[in-house]
């Protein structure tokens, strides 16, 4: 099974640059401008409705429409979400110290940009050798 990446990205360019860059490592992306339109969010209260995983990776913008990568690391977390429990990175060009801390208390990897696809690669494959090549990840309808 391909390693699964969860995007949401609200810069076009910089979505499509990081897509580009898992896909070409092999894995499944599924890419977002938004992070109310991903599919592992649906309501900020409501537990997670799966019974395995999302995705192995989150990839994510923090400053976004509707909410930041943070409120939605967070939320994912609060909502008892099973995937990507390691493996999670947020990008930002205007980190303060508050988004900082919080980056790090929820176990983000934290990328200034503009970032070095380099310095990505090398941390998802890193990231890698910590998925168990036998979980099983949700089935999204594709239609």
């Amino acid at each position: 099974m391909k390693p699964r990446a969860i995007v949401i990205e609200d810069d076009n360019a910089s979505r499509a640059l990081v897509t580009m860059l898992l896909e070409q490592k092999g894995y499944e992306v599924l890419s977002f401008s938004d992070p109310t339109a991903c599919p592992v969010y649906t309501d900020p209260e409501t537990p997670c409705p799966h019974e395995d995983a999302c995705g192995d990776f989150l990839l994510t913008d923090n400053q976004m429409p509707n909410m930041t990568g943070l409120d939605f690391v967070e939320s994912q977390c609060r909502r008892g979400c099973k995937g990507m429990v390691s493996n999670k990175a947020i990008f930002s060009g205007t980190w303060n110290a508050g988004e900082l801390g919080k980056a790090e208390e929820l176990g983000c990897k934290v990328f200034r940009k503009p970032y070095d696809l380099k310095e990505v690669s090398d941390w998802l494959d890193e990231q890698l050798k910590t998925v168990p090549p036998d979980r099983k990840l949700v089935v999204f309808d594709q239609s």
